[in-house]
Parts: C-alpha cells; structure tokens; sequence
C-alpha cells in the first residue's frame, strides 16, 4: 500500500476525454490510494488546467499527474508540457494506445515524462500500482517542500512588499516569500491570471488572491479578527506591546471583558527586538515575537478579544462610560480605558531617506529583513538597545555591522551586556560622533554619504541596507486635548497631575488620580506612553498589571 503523503492536501491527477475512461481510472486510484492521497479527476485539458491553477493557488501539492494522449483540442503531451509550468515537481504519465507509443517515446523529450502506460492497464494490480507506487516514492524523496498556506509575490526593492512582509511576520501569520523574478513566483502569477504590474500579490490559505492589499483586508482575510463582538466592555486596552499585552493578559484573567486594540501587530517595538536578554525569568534570553506570541496567546486564553488593523481617532467621556473612536466611524465603550499606545523610531531626516523607506531603508525591521542581508555590509544607526540587539542578531549572517551614533559612545544609553557583546564582535563597529547626511539610490539604496559631528567631515560609502532605531515619539497626538500631555506628547498621570498639591483642571472627583491614571478618571495610561516612563519591557508589562490594578479600584469606587 501507498505510504501517507507528507501533506495532508496532497492530489493524484488524472485527464481523459472519455468520461468512462476518466471514471475508470479515478476509481482505480481511490482503491489504491484513496486513504493518503486526493483523487481529483478532469475531462479536458484545458480543465485540467484549472484545476491545477486553483490546487497551485490554494498551496495544494501535487504528486502525480495522468494524461491521455489522444484529446480533443488539446493533446496529452501538450497538456503535461503547461502543467510542468505549475507543477514541475510532479511526476508525469502518459496514457496511450499501443499505436501511439513513438509519440509518449517521443513526449520523454519534450515534457521529460517519468513514464506512459498502454491502456488498458487491467489488471492494474499488476500493470498500474507498480508504477505508480515508484513514481510516488521518488516524489516524496524528492524536493518539493511544502509551502506555507499564504504566499506573497513581489519585488525585492519594494516598499509596499516590505510593508506586507512586516505585517505578516510581526502578526505570527506564516508565509512565503516569492520574488516575482524567480520561477516559481511567476508562476504563482499566472496561475492567479495576474501580469505582475501591480504588486505584491498575495496568496491566502484559501486560494484567494489580493493585490496590493492595505492591512485591513489582509488581517480579514488571514485570519485576524478586526471586528468587537460587542458594543460595551469592562475594560477597552489601546495598543498592543507589552504594556498592552499585560494589561490584557490581568485584566481578561480577572474576569474583565476586556478587548485590545492595536492599529497594526501586537509587540510593539519589543515585538521586533531579536534578542532579549535581560527580561525576567529567560536567563538564555527571548526574541520580542516570541515573547509577543506568548503573551497574545495567553491573553486570549483568558478570553481577552485582540483586534488588529483599528486606528483609534478619539477618547470621549459620556457620562460614566468612556468612549473609544475609531477611523472607520464606528465606535465602542467601555468603563474603563488603559492607554498603552507606545512610541514609534523617529524617522531619518536625512536628504533621500523617505523616498527609500523600504527599498533599502527600514525602521525597526531586522528580523524580516535579516535574510537578505546575508554577507552584505549592514549599517544601523542607534546607540540605544534595540539598536544593539538588531546589530548583534545582523551580525550572525552580515559581512559587516557598522552601528553609526551621534554621541560619543554607547554607554549613554544601551545595558552594558549588549556592550560587550558588540566590543566581542569581530564584524561589529561603532562609528561614534557620526550622523547620515545623506542616502542615495533610484530604485533602492545604493550609497550613504555620513558626517562626522565634531569635524564635519564627511565621507560617501556604499550600503544596501540600513536600519533606523533613533529617539522614541508617542503615539498620542490622535488624543488632542483630551487628556493632559507634556511637551513631548506623553501622557502626564498621577503624581505628575498634582505636582503643585492641586488636582488637575477639571478633575471633579474627590481624591486625587491613581499613581498611573490621566486627567480623566478611569482613563489609565501604561508603559512607554506615559510621561518619564522606565523605556524598558519589564517595566512596561509591569505598569500594564498594575493599571488593571488601579481598574478594579476605580471601578469599585464608581
């Protein structure tokens, strides 16, 4: 008997113009093969075709195709030669007639066929198993790796690309990447009928193709939920890194309907640290998407609802309920409200840089970009942790890693173990006193022209690819006047509400705000949004725990 296939979707094809043929053989192989494989029978070329268009476009495999020579309008030999387009990997038969064995001889050359049969093939005990029972066995000795369920199609110096591959991988959904110069990406594209002028196309687990999708669409169609499943919570969380996870994580296991929004991936800029090594309780350290995966996954084991690809617009108070806008106009409410919406990299403001962001340019990226950096010169322009992890994790594959810093060391602001592991770095330097002047490139990076802040001196260098992890901006301004900010845009709460003894404009209760609560009660802000904050993962799922803490309070003083 047939041994298992390797993957559960894998198909056995067979074409025959003759339906009693087709049928013939569909039953010959259900009876053999049924149980590890899937028969998928057609009755034309051209519908075999398709057929192998949508197994293509669903990420199906496809071991063995069976061809009758003798069809109308489109041949044996001239179907197997457009399904090696889709399937090369699949092992090819011919079905002749005992006067047509010079034309399967000749097929051997023109779609290198693994074998033809003479029909009848009875009993196929003896003149079809055997044959196929080899040719399947070969297949799965072969290489044909199975590919993960979403698939993405598009240029590698493309911005949009970028941003599509970031939102997969920050969101744990699992694809695979298919440069649309290599063989196997254009024939995802002919399969999806598409010609490539408009990328990157994207595959879903279901066969569904989008093209240049924005990430709303992508998440409904991935499997993320994007929609509340009601109107009224508990407790609303607004951002997703650690602060907001741990927010979720105490609020939804302390019996809270709680829901987390976050406009784009959960983690946050812990989500895309490649190494962390001074987190509690990981003594051999953990990445941020493992670490954010965790606590995403333990969060909705409690019953935490996490909506992805909601940009929050507005905070309203209406009476005891507190009210989160979003930009599609839609709106939901809850008792209390944590704001955990973290910071973003400042951009480069350097001549050149915006038009490159992706193309060679990237904040923040250097998990998914990592691979394309192999024996490349990487340069990454940060002195503070996330910068050094990125450095450190570049370095395992880079030629070389130069960190560019404006200060004059490193010891301003990143821990003192990632110092000496990038001092211990053979391919790691650091280029103190040193600020980008200038990018340059057409279509993508090509060159960087750097200056030396104490001389001005300055030097042009070519570079591929450069990572940006400079100063921290909250993600607040969406907030206006709502609640008290300070210059920066953090946001002020408890102590720093009543620095003269006084509560803050407005306040109309009769104690002053929670240690982390806003100039609006039952508003509560955690980690790096908050103003003075600690600026490290520890401290934020810690304010995140602690606000839940100070919900309960509140809510059981209201």
């Amino acid at each position: 008997m047939a041994q298992a296939a390797d993957a559960a979707r894998t198909v056995i094809l067979t074409v025959d113009d003759d339906p009693g043929v087709s049928r013939a053989v569909a039953r010959d192989l259900r009876r053999r093969y049924g149980e590890s494989y899937r028969i998928v029978r057609a009755e034309s070329g051209e519908s075999a075709l398709d057929a192998l268009r949508e197994l293509k476009l669903r990420g199906d495999l496809v071991a063995v195709i069976l061809a009758d020579y003798r069809m109308p309008q489109m041949n044996g030999i001239e179907f197997l030669e457009h399904a090696l387009d889709v399937y090369p990997g699949a092992r090819r038969v011919l079905l002749t007639a005992y006067a047509d064995t010079n034309a399967a001889i000749d097929a051997i050359n023109v779609v290198d066929l693994d074998h033809y049969l003479l029909k009848p093939w009875d009993p196929p005990e003896e003149k079809l198993y055997p044959v196929l029972d080899d040719l399947l066995q070969a297949w799965r000795c072969s290489d044909y790796r199975p590919v993960p369920s979403t698939k993405v199609v598009g240029h590698r110096w493309s911005a949009r690309s970028s941003d599509v591959r970031e939102f997969l991988a920050r969101n744990q959904v699992p694809y695979r990447w298919y440069s649309v110069e290599e063989p196997e990406g254009r024939r995802l594209l002919t399969a999806a009928g598409k010609d490539g002028q408009r990328l990157p196309l994207v595959i879903t687990p279901d066969g569904t193709v989008l093209v240049e999708p924005e990430a709303p669409e992508l998440a409904a169609h991935v499997g993320l939920a994007t929609t509340p499943t009601a109107d009224f919570y508990d407790l609303i969380v607004i951002g997703g890194g650690p602060a907001g996870l741990g927010a979720a994580v105490y609020g939804a296991s302390e019996g809270l309907r709680t829901v987390l929004v976050e406009r784009s991936a959960t983690g946050g800029q812990a989500g895309q640290s490649s190494r962390i090594e001074n987190y509690l309780g990981f003594p051999d350290g953990v990445s941020g998407a493992q670490l954010t995966d965790r606590a995403r996954r333990q969060a909705a084991k409690f019953g935490a609802e996490i909506l992805t690809t909601r940009e929050v617009t507005g905070l309203e108070v209406n009476g005891a309920a507190r009210v989160v806008r979003f930009a599609d106009g839609s709106a939901i409410a809850a008792h209390s409200v944590i704001l955990a919406t973290g910071v973003q990299y400042r951009q480069l403001e350097a001549q050149g840089c915006t038009d490159l962001t992706g193309c060679g340019v990237f904040y923040g990226s250097a998990l998914t970009e990592a691979a394309s950096c192999q024996g490349q010169d990487v340069y990454i322009v940060g002195g503070a942790n996330s910068a050094g992890q990125a450095a450190m994790y570049l370095s395992r594959g880079a030629k070389s890693v130069t960190l560019l810093v404006r200060g004059r060391d490193l010891s301003a602001s990143m821990s003192h173990y990632l110092i000496q592991q990038i001092n211990e770095a053979a391919n790691i330097s650091v280029r103190s006193r040193t600020v980008v002047e200038e990018a340059h490139g057409s279509d993508h990076l090509e060159q960087l022209t750097l200056r030396d802040t104490a001389t001005g001196e300055t030097e042009r260098v070519d570079a591929q690819w450069v990572f940006v992890f400079i100063g921290a901006a909250p993600l607040t301004d969406w907030l206006g006047d709502t609640v008290l900010r300070d210059g920066r845009g953090f946001i002020l709460a408890g102590p720093d509400l009543t620095a003269d003894g006084r509560p803050p404009a407005g306040w109309e209760l009769d104690r002053p705000p929670y240690h982390l609560e806003t100039s609006i009660p039952g508003v509560f802000v955690a980690g790096d949004a908050r103003a003075e904050s600690a600026k490290r993962v520890a401290s934020a799922v810690g304010e995140g725990a602690m606000a839940v803490m100070l919900v309960h309070r509140y809510l059981e003083q209201s």
